[in-house]
C-alpha cells in the first residue's frame, strides 16, 4: 500500500504539530508520524511535569520556612510531610491534560491523518510506517531525543532512573545519587532534596554545569549544599554496582570516600539524538558525529525538500528552540521571508531555585572573541526585592561589546532570574545599545529594575591573564 500526500512530518513534538496547522490551513495534505507519545519531550518526559514537580519542591520549602515570614499554625503539624504520590499526580494530570490539547489540535486541523507509528525512509522522500508507504515532495523531521545511558562498568546489574522514569514515580527515595551535575541532574537534584530524600550528586567534571562561567557555578554550588546536598566533582572513573537493596557508585574523586551508596540512581549525563533508526542514508540525509541531522541557515537538510526541526538538528535543545524552528521552516516556506537560523540569539533557564535566567555570550566565550569588553555584577543581596522575598543567594551579570556598545550576554541567577532575563534578549533582539536600556523606567519595587543600574555599572573588563 501507499499514499501520497502534499507533507510528511515525522515526530509530533513542539515544532511538529504546530507546522502542521500552517500547512492544513494553507490547504495541503499533511501525514503527521507520532510512534509513541504526542507532544514529545517538553509535555511528557521534560518541562510540564518537571516544572509541575519543581513547583510542589518550592512549595515544601517554602513551607518549611514559614516561621521566617511569620507563619504559625493553629495546631502545629511538627516537621513538613511531603507526599510525592500527591505531586506525581498532579504532574501526571498536567502531562494527560497537555497532551490531549496537542491531540484535539490535531484532530481538528482539515487535511491532517495522524499515524502512529515508527517511520522509516526507504528512498528520497518516501517513508514506511506500519507496512505502508508514504511519499509527499516535503518531509520536515521533528524527532527530538531521549536520555544517554552510558557504558557504565556495572550499569547491567542495577535499576537506574532516567529523566522519563522518575517522573511517575511515588516512593520517595531514601538517598537518590545524581549522576551528572549538568542542567537536568541539578533540577532533580534539589527538587528531591526538598521532598526529603538525601540527595548526593556525582560530577565526572571540576564543577557543576560546566558550560556556565565559574561564578555561576560556585553560587549554585553553594546554594544547593546550604540545602544539605552533598557535592562530589572530579569522579572521573564512576562505576555501578549493588550492595543489599542498594545501589553503589564507585568514583575516582581527588577526595572523599571512594563510593557513594544509596536507594535509588538518577543518570543525568545528556541526551542522544532519535536519529539513528530512521534510514537517514537512504533519504540522502547527513548527520554528524553526534547525531545531529545537518542542516543550513534555513533548516534545510542535504536531502533535497527534507528539513529538520528541533532537538535533532544540533541548533538548540529547547522547546522554545523548536518552536523558533517551526517559525522559520513556515515563514519561509508560506510567508516568502528569508528568516535564518543564524539570526536567532539563544536565551535558556535553569529551574533551580534561585533559578538562573542565561541569554548570548557567557563572559568566558565573550573574551574569547578577543574584543573589547565591559562587564558588571551585581549581588542579589543588593536587590531590594530579593532582600523583600528573603531571596538573596545568587546575581545578574552582565557582558557588553565596548565599541558598539550592545549586550553580549547577561546572566540571571536569582529569584524570578527565568523572567527578568527576558528584558536583556529582548533588547539584544531589538538591536538596542546599553545608552538606550540604562534609561528605561522600570517599575519599583522589581527584580528587573536593577537592569538599568547594572548597566550603569559596566567597566571594562580586567585582564584575566
Amino acid at each position: 500500500m501507499s499514499r501520497s500526500f502534499d507533507a510528511i512530518i515525522v515526530g509530533a513534538g513542539q515544532a511538529g504539530p504546530a507546522l502542521a496547522g500552517r500547512l492544513t490551513a494553507a490547504g495541503q495534505t499533511v501525514a503527521i508520524i507520532e510512534r509513541h507519545l504526542v507532544g514529545g519531550t517538553c509535555v511528557n518526559t521534560g518541562c510540564k511535569p518537571t516544572k509541575t514537580l519543581v513547583a510542589s519542591a518550592y512549595a515544601a520549602h517554602l513551607a518549611r520556612r514559614g516561621n521566617e515570614y511569620g507563619v504559625r499554625y493553629a495546631i502545629d503539624p511538627g516537621p513538613v510531610q511531603f507526599e510525592l504520590p500527591t505531586a506525581a499526580a498532579r504532574a501526571r494530570k498536567v502531562i494527560q491534560d497537555s497532551r490531549k490539547g496537542n491531540e484535539d489540535w490535531l484532530a481538528s486541523m482539515p487535511g491532517l491523518t495522524l499515524i502512529r507509528g515508527h517511520a522509516r525512509f526507504t528512498g528520497p522522500r518516501q517513508i514506511e510506517v506500519n507496512g505502508e508507504t508514504l511519499e509527499a515532495p516535503q518531509v520536515f523531521l521533528n524527532v527530538g531525543g531521549r536520555a544517554r545511558v552510558p557504558e557504565f562498568p556495572g550499569i547491567d546489574d542495577v535499576d537506574y532512573l532516567t529523566n522519563s522514569t522518575i517522573i511517575p514515580l511515588e516512593t520517595l527515595p531514601e538517598h537518590l545519587i545524581v549522576v551528572g551535575g549538568s542542567y537536568i541532574g541539578l533540577e532533580f537534584a534539589q527538587m528531591y532534596r526538598r521532598f526529603g530524600s538525601k540527595v548526593t550528586i556525582v560530577e565526572m567534571g571540576p564543577r557543576l554545569i560546566g558550560k556556565e562561567d565559574e561564578d555561576v557555578s560556585a553560587e549554585i554550588r553553594s546554594f544547593l549544599e546550604a540545602e544539605g546536598i552533598e557535592v562530589r566533582t572530579n569522579a572521573c572513573c564512576i562505576t555501578l554496582g549493588k550492595r543489599g537493596n542498594n545501589v553503589t557508585v564507585g568514583v575516582d574523586c581527588t577526595e572523599g570516600a571512594p563510593m557513594v551508596e544509596g536507594s535509588h540512581v538518577l543518570l543525568a549525563v545528556g541526551r542522544i539524538l532519535n536519529t539513528d533508526d530512521l534510514g537517514l542514508d537512504k533519504a540522502g540525509v547527513a548527520i554528524d558525529d553526534r547525531g545531529c541531522i545537518q542542516v543550513d541557515d534555513h533548516l534545510k537538510t542535504t536531502a533535497e525538500g527534507v528539513w529538520a526541526m528541533g532537538d535533532c538538528n544540533g541548533k538548540g535543545a529547547f522547546t522554545h528552540t523548536a518552536w523558533n524552528d517551526y517559525e522559520i521552516v513556515a515563514a519561509n516556506l508560506l510567508d516568502g521571508a528569508d528568516r535564518k537560523v543564524s539570526d536567532r540569539i539563544l536565551g535558556y533557564g535553569l529551574y533551580v531555585d534561585p533559578p538562573l535566567g542565561r541569554v548570548g555570550l557567557t563572559e568566558a566565550q565573550a573574551r574569547q572573541s578577543g574584543r573589547p569588553l565591559l562587564v558588571a555584577k551585581r549581588p542579589m543581596t543588593r536587590v531590594g526585592r530579593a532582600v523583600e522575598k528573603g531571596e538573596t543567594w545568587g546575581f545578574m551579570s552582565m557582558v557588553a561589546d565596548a565599541e558598539t556598545r550592545k549586550v553580549l550576554g547577561a546572566a540571571v541567577l536569582g529569584t524570578g532570574g527565568d523572567e527578568v532575563i527576558h528584558g536583556v534578549l529582548d533588547m539584544m533582539n531589538a538591536g538596542a545599545t546599553i545608552d538606550t536600556y540604562q534609561w528605561a523606567v522600570p517599575i519599583h519595587p522589581t527584580v528587573s529594575e536593577l537592569i538599568p543600574t547594572l548597566i550603569g555599572s559596566l567597566a571594562p573588563a580586567e585582564s584575566k591573564g
